[in-house]
């Protein structure tokens, strides 16, 4: 288990939100999913929500921005100390900033991007509000992976932008690294490989940590949600692939599948 009340180090994937057409149907899945205790939004935020674990923050549930054809989905965000410095290095290094640099009222001050290969991000500088309370217990985040279909590429911007170092853990059939920041691994880097269904798109996957993958997925599926794909054991600890009843992505690994967050 991991507590934070500061900003964490720049490059660390700090926060985790969800973006929906329904937050209380979002609200009550979770709730039920994770035992999430989840507070109201203020009409300031539109409805922006606070997901808590023993009183810390683990995630946020908001109205779904961008276009209309645009799923649900969950968003990833990078620490950073200077997120218009962070901005313009995006885009110095082949990505595109999609939304620019703003303020969220005292909270902090946050970007969207898409790194090269395609897959969204959000950068935030934190204020008041410094990112993820709890990490790496069940109900909270325990890994974030940045998967796309030009490996190559994505390691350099992310070096560029972030400063990461790679840990190789590719095997013959899967290129992967650790995402490295101070000697340690802070997320993911992987492939999708040519075999891969062309409708699956470059993303960066969430993963909750869980007490038992297999009952997170029944359960999933009972509440309405799909099972993406079935529990299955990794040397990390047992994982699946899920979707919410609104179709927003995400995974959950019991028995080890944590690292740093």
């Amino acid at each position: 288990m991991v507590t934070r009340d500061t900003a964490w180090p720049a490059g660390t994937p700090c926060w985790v939100d969800l973006g929906v057409e329904d937050i209380g149907k979002a609200k009550s899945f979770y709730e039920r999913l994770f035992g999430w205790q989840i507070g109201e939004g203020s009409p300031e935020s539109g409805g922006y929500a606070m997901c808590e674990v023993g009183g810390r923050a683990v995630a946020g549930i908001g109205p779904k921005q961008g276009p209309e054809e645009m799923p649900p989905a969950w968003t990833t965000y990078l620490a950073s100390d200077d997120v218009d410095e962070t901005a313009r290095q995006v885009d110095q290094a082949g990505g595109h900033l999609l939304v620019e640099p703003f303020d969220v009222m005292d909270a902090g001050r946050m970007a969207i991007a898409a790194d090269p290969g395609g897959a969204i991000f959000g950068i935030w500088q934190a204020r008041t509000h410094g990112g993820v309370g709890r990490a790496n217990e069940p109900g909270s985040l325990t890994w974030n992976e940045n998967m796309t279909r030009d490996y190559d590429a994505n390691q350099a911007f992310y070096r560029s932008v972030f400063g990461y170092d790679f840990g190789d853990m590719s095997s013959e059939d899967f290129r992967y690294a650790t995402l490295d920041l101070g000697g340690g691994p802070v997320g993911g880097i992987g492939e999708i490989g040519p075999d891969t269904p062309a409708e699956i798109e470059p993303n960066w996957a969430t993963y909750f940590a869980v007490d038992d993958a297999d009952d997170a997925a029944a359960r999933t599926a009972a509440l309405g949600g799909t099972v993406i794909r079935q529990p299955w054991d990794t040397p990390y600890g047992r994982m699946a692939v899920l979707s919410d009843n609104q179709g927003a992505v995400f995974a959950v690994g019991s028995d080890g599948a944590s690292a740093e967050a």
